[in-house]
């Protein structure tokens, strides 16, 4: 299936569930400190794996993706600064073109950020800020080989916007959300081409293997595009995940794109 396919039930799924919302949504804009807006979502998607460390083909397959979201105003300036925590792992199964090898990837990454509100109305807000965005993970070639896998560990910090728009179809309301993350700085663990692990680690020929990144070595960005809505008392999130992850160091070329159906479920809770 392919990212079209995707992207087409995803609009099939809000189109169906639209006719049976109803209630009233939750206002996520509220500078109420002890109030935290707490989604869980599991998503399926495409993946295109590539690493010329390992092989100088790119991998086609499936993603499997879970992620868990905070935000709450924060105490200290809560009409003007929001505090995101975000966690997201996931794994993607891939299979070269004559579809005679395999690679299995999986990655872990925590961000928390600070947005502050540039603009808002009673159904509108923008807001822009930072993340700082941890990464940890590694891409495993099932032929085996001197150099089986590759991992993937990098620290950034990102430049972030967040659009919020309360709106309705008829009577049934909505919230769609969109959010874009590109990384400005920061430091990636990269061996260098045709190094082994065991040169690193074991002769300790580690010289260059931890590198700073910049847009220009680490062209990437990560974007989510999605509706909180209600069934009865229930809030759920259906969205859309375009991942885009590339790097070049140390004469090594890799890239991680994902495109990704999320659905999930999301809780407004009161901190004690």
């Amino acid at each position: 299936m392919t990212a079209k396919h995707y992207i087409a039930t995803f609009f099939l799924c809000l189109t169906t569930l639209v006719v049976q919302a109803q209630g009233t949504l939750y206002n996520e804009s509220s500078t109420d400190p002890t109030i935290v807006t707490r989604a869980t979502s599991y998503g399926i998607g495409v993946a295109n794996v590539f690493d010329n460390y390992l092989s100088p083909q790119a991998y086609k397959g499936t993603e499997l993706r879970l992620s868990r979201e905070s935000i709450h105003a924060t105490k200290w300036a809560p009409e003007t600064w929001k505090a995101q925590t975000y966690f997201q792992g996931y794994m993607d199964y891939t299979s070269n073109r004559a579809d005679n090898n395999h690679t299995v990837a999986a990655v872990a990454n925590w961000n928390y950020g600070l947005h502050r509100v540039l603009f808002q109305t009673a159904k509108f807000q923008v807001l822009a800020g930072g993340v700082a965005d941890l990464n940890g993970g590694f891409i495993y070639n099932m032929r085996g080989g001197n150099n089986p896998a590759n991992v993937r560990v990098h620290a950034n910090l990102d430049a972030s916007a967040r659009l919020l728009w309360h709106t309705h179809i008829g009577s049934f309301p909505f919230l769609l959300r969109y959010q874009l993350n590109v990384p400005l700085v920061g430091l990636m663990f990269s061996p260098h081409y045709g190094q082994s692990y065991y040169e690193i680690f074991s002769l300790g020929d580690d010289k260059g293997v931890v590198k700073p990144t910049t847009p220009l070595s680490q062209p990437t960005l990560r974007s989510l595009l999605s509706v909180d809505f209600q069934i009865r008392k229930t809030t759920l999130r259906v969205g859309y995940v375009c991942d885009l992850q590339q790097a070049k160091l140390n004469g090594l070329k890799s890239h991680l794109y994902a495109h990704t159906l999320m659905v999930g479920f999301v809780k407004h809770l009161k901190k004690l």
